[in-house]
């Protein structure tokens, strides 16, 4: 009768109970108690079995000799194939790329055959009685043969098995190191979650609120829970994630908690700070009216009608920082950090502007001052930094590049009109001093592109 082809280790047409008495005799008896049970029973002392003479018992003992021979191959694979399914098991829970079920998959079809030539083996167990007082030469010689075709198999597949499992190398790697952080990382994120929760309390006990900072961590509950439930659960990569940005987030809780009593009382200053200079601020419009009323009185109108507007908008900036003052004092008092912190910047960039547009007043009238009395000293140094420019231009060549000399000699231009616009009954000052200072930062860019193409030259 021709044998059914066995199926695989799960669905194996050999007994399990059968197969697993094996497993459990090699592994509890050894190997060489086997090689002492086939010893014929003759020499046991007081044995029934006949003697059938030198041939007949010199099979015997090389058929026993391939039974344990196959027997330690099966114990050798089996024990192989267990190692590598843990190792399987551990790529699974981690990685689930296509590379590691590749892996499961090649597993599986190595199972399958492992299956098959185990299959093999127990059959050629089961069909030789190897102990047999009648057993003659050709039949032992038989079961060597196929007790030795079986062991071949058997070591085949180990091969192959072998081979499988050196290959699984990196994914093994990569699949024991995420392991080997998830505990820690687990362990990290939950001391994090108390440190936060500690803060919180030192906080509230100092008096001070943090109801948006005990949202973020009442927020974090649900991870804890799914980090409890554990990676068999949501799987190794998502817990891996999950409890690196708890304890991220934990952190800085934690970190804003334990800075909170610095903040109010950094808010505190600012409040009394802003208020001081809103004040400051108030009395120095009031300045702005008489110096423009002086440079309304002695310069022509282009030397001062786009300051015209300072003062109404300065204090109506100053009383605009004034409200947001207001508003900020209650939020602080309220605890609402985050907006009495935003109220205090729109507070202070509305008195920088102030602040800007006050000086800028007065040091027009400074500025028209200066040059009134000595134009010469604008002109002077306008007419250096040309000249300067120029030496610069000439140095290491007979003839300027008409990159540099080109707007040099246009600036030179500019400065004599300027000069000029000077004579008459009603000159403008102020058109002066912007004209010397477009030509001098036209000059600067001409400086700043000679020396950036030499140095690229070098």
């Amino acid at each position: 009768m021709t044998a059914t082809p066995p199926q695989s280790y799960s669905s194996s047409s050999v007994p399990r109970a059968h197969r697993q008495a094996l497993r459990d005799t090699l592994t509890l008896v050894g190997l060489p108690l086997l090689a002492a049970l086939a010893l014929p029973a003759s020499f046991a002392g007081g044995g029934t079995r006949r003697w059938f003479g030198g041939r007949a018992e010199s099979q015997r003992a090389e058929a026993q000799a391939a039974k344990d021979a196959a027997a330690a191959a099966f114990y050798e694979l089996d024990t192989a194939q267990r190692d590598l399914r843990i190792s399987i098991e551990t790529i699974t829970a981690v990685d689930d790329s296509p590379a590691a079920r590749r892996a499961v998959a090649d597993f599986q079809a190595i199972s399958g055959r492992i299956d098959e030539a185990s299959s093999h083996y127990i059959e050629a167990v089961d069909a030789h009685d190897l102990d047999r007082d009648d057993l003659e030469a050709s039949v032992a010689a038989h079961a060597r043969t196929e007790l030795t075709r079986a062991k071949d198999d058997l070591g085949n597949v180990k091969k192959e098995l072998d081979r499988f499992g050196d290959s699984l190398g990196p994914l093994l790697g990569k699949a024991e190191t995420q392991l080997a952080r998830l505990a820690p990382a687990v362990e990290r994120a939950r001391q994090g979650l108390l440190a936060a929760s500690n803060a919180l309390d030192a906080v509230r006990e100092s008096g001070l609120k943090a109801d948006a900072l005990a949202a973020r961590l009442a927020a974090l509950g649900p991870e804890l829970t799914k980090l409890n439930q554990g990676a068999g659960q949501h799987g190794v990569p998502h817990t891996l994630e999950r409890a690196e940005r708890v304890a991220r987030e934990a952190e800085s809780i934690r970190v804003e908690a334990e800075r909170l009593p610095e903040r109010a009382a950094e808010i505190d200053h600012r409040l009394v700070s802003l208020r001081t200079r809103a004040e400051a601020l108030t009395t120095r419009t009031g300045q702005v009216e008489p110096v423009l009323s002086e440079l309304r009185r002695r310069f022509t109108a282009a030397c001062w009608q786009d300051l015209q507007h300072v003062p109404d908008q300065a204090a109506e900036n100053v009383r605009q920082a004034e409200r947001k003052l207001r508003e900020a004092r209650v939020a602080r008092d309220e605890q609402r950090w985050p907006d009495a912190t935003s109220l205090l910047s729109t507070v202070r960039a509305l008195l920088n502007t102030t602040d800007e547009s006050v000086s800028a007043a007065g040091d027009r009238l400074h500025r028209l001052n200066a040059v009134q009395k000595d134009p010469q000293q604008e002109i002077d140094r306008t007419r250096f930094a040309i000249r300067d420019a120029q030496r610069l231009a000439m140095t290491g060549r007979t003839t300027p590049d008409p990159r540099h000399a080109r707007p040099l000699d246009d600036s030179v231009a500019r400065l004599d009109r300027a000069v000029a616009g000077l004579e008459g009954r009603h000159p403008d000052y102020w058109h002066f001093l912007t004209e010397t200072e477009a030509v001098r930062q036209t000059v600067a860019r001409v400086v700043a592109q000679i020396r950036e193409e030499r140095g690229g030259a070098h």
